[in-house]
């Protein structure tokens, strides 16, 4: 009975002294800490003050991503951005010559042996000719890498352009067209202002039902515009019933290949008629077909081509119920400007009108229209409350003190420069009257920083900021810019990659981030 007792007495002290461990922990200077507390350098912190949290009213923060959401290469971008290969390209057609080419990777008889495969399976006139021959191997002795970049690109607009052909029974090699005409830039302008993937001009436009206005040019957007070449294209087929000559049409009118039949004794055949063409319209089809056979046999030639981030079918549309610009639904979404502008070229000043009667659609990555699908009344909201702060005449948003004139250097494109100075880009297009994304070098522009750049520091004896003085966050696992950005009112996205000098959107696990100005 003394044992059964005495054992009892010690499991009730084992018990007794548990608790009392889980109660206090004693520190450095044996002062009890109560459990929960926070301990920062070996001092207690409590947690009973709590610091209030700043509500977002719009929810904009909350808004999620997927983890597997990734931007496009900034550098892959700012070539589909600049127009030196389109223009490289137009040179190169006007200016055609057809001496014969020293080219021995290919000889004549393999040519004329792949002509003829391709040309029984086209309906394109694709057989052998010297003039041919020669512009097939001045391409592929002078414009290798530009093809590699195009037959990158092709992945992406070449299976929306044979859906729309193949609807109106249009040939699926017209395809190569959009390379001859544009170098596959939506947004590429000619000196006589034919616009888009097709060079439409204004009128033609108009006639095939593209809209074109202060806001919008669907000359640029590639399924419309798309459309509109099948119809032309279709209609010019039923002029001349032959697919070479149609070709020819529509590079210089059917009325300049009437002439040219006319004046060559009434045959048909191109290359029959071609010396009676306009010099631009002579190297046009020529450019085509060798366009046509480089692209069909890129294999046997070696080509390797850089495939875009992501394939037309990994997109999808939204229909736009409320103005919303660019910007903005990159703000919302954490997809960069510049993939944005890619997949919708065809809003001039990046703004999304709401007009009376009209759609709109706002293409996406697929990742991204799941969130923005699930939160189309907080994002609507949140524009509004923007376009409403922009409404307000300049000099009260902007101080003119803070007005810079920027110059622009070679690698600058507009999306770099807004997250330089912490403004949108539709705010610089509109300060500086820019209806494209086209930047030259050494071109002056007018910038309202939000946080004007600082100049050179001089010697006034002040001490400089130390980063140590500013607010800063330890990555953990789990976090991304946008959860971090919740943590603190006032914080965007936008403001961690400027404080932090982030291009992407990676974090480290343990990495300091500037988390306040």
């Amino acid at each position: 009975m003394n044992f059964r007792t005495t054992l009892l007495g010690l499991i009730c002290c084992l018990a007794q002294l548990c608790v009392s461990q889980n109660d206090t922990i004693v520190g450095s200077r044996n002062t009890p800490i109560k459990v929960g507390d926070s301990i920062i350098d070996g001092r207690p912190i409590s947690t009973e003050n709590k610091i209030p949290i700043e509500k977002d009213s719009f929810g904009i923060k909350s808004l999620q991503d997927l983890e597997e959401a990734k931007a496009l290469d900034a550098k892959w971008l700012e070539e589909l951005y600049n127009n030196t290969l389109y223009d490289t390209i137009y040179k190169t057609i006007s200016e055609l010559t057809y001496e014969p080419v020293d080219y021995p990777e290919l000889s004549t008889d393999t040519l004329k042996a792949r002509l003829e495969r391709l040309n029984a399976r086209t309906p394109f006139n694709v057989e052998y000719n010297p003039s041919l021959e020669s512009v097939i191997k001045r391409f592929l002795k002078q414009r290798r890498s530009s093809l590699e970049r195009l037959m990158g690109l092709s992945h992406f607009y070449f299976p929306m352009f044979e859906e729309e052909f193949d609807n109106y029974n249009i040939p699926l090699e017209m395809k190569y067209l959009a390379i001859v005409e544009s170098a596959l830039k939506p947004r590429a302008r000619s000196r006589v202002g034919a616009t888009g993937l097709w060079q439409f001009m204004f009128a033609t436009g108009k006639e095939y039902k593209l809209d074109v206005s202060s806001y919008v040019d669907e000359r640029s957007d590639p399924i419309k515009s798309t459309t509109a070449a099948a119809q032309y294209l279709s209609r010019l087929y039923r002029i001349f019933g032959d697919w070479d000559l149609a070709l020819a049409a529509y590079n210089s009118g059917p009325g300049n290949v009437n002439k040219a039949i006319r004046r060559s004794g009434g045959y048909k055949n191109y290359w029959n008629i071609r010396a009676n063409l306009p010099r631009e319209t002579a190297g046009y089809v020529p450019s085509f077909l060798a366009t046509m056979y480089i692209f069909e046999y890129a294999e046997e030639h070696g080509f390797k081509p850089e495939r875009p981030p992501f394939q037309h079918i990994q997109t999808d549309t939204i229909r736009v119920k409320e103005m919303i610009s660019l910007d903005q639904v990159s703000e919302v979404t954490g997809v960069n400007i510049e993939e944005l502008q890619f997949l919708n070229p065809s809003y001039k000043l990046d703004i999304i009108p709401k007009i009376e009667g009209k759609t709109y659609y706002l293409r996406l990555p697929r990742e991204a229209v799941g969130i923005f699908t699930s939160n189309e009344e907080k994002i609507y909201a949140f524009a509004k409350s923007e376009f409403d702060k922009r409404e307000k005449p300049l000099p009260q948003l902007f101080n003119q003190d803070t007005k810079i004139r920027y110059r622009v250097k070679s690698g600058d494109y507009l999306g770099k420069i807004a997250r330089r100075y912490g403004v949108r880009v539709s705010q610089i297009k509109r300060w500086n009257g820019l209806r494209t994304n086209n930047l030259r070098i050494g071109q002056r522009l007018t910038i309202y920083p939000r946080n004007p750049v600082a100049p050179p520091p001089q010697k006034t004896g002040k001490k400089p900021v130390k980063i140590g003085e500013r607010k800063t966050y330890k990555v953990k696992e789990g976090d991304s810019l946008w959860s971090i950005a919740q943590k603190f009112s006032g914080v965007s996205v936008q403001n961690l990659k400027d404080w932090n000098d982030i291009s992407g959107n990676n974090l480290k696990i343990g990495m300091t981030l500037i988390v306040s100005e």
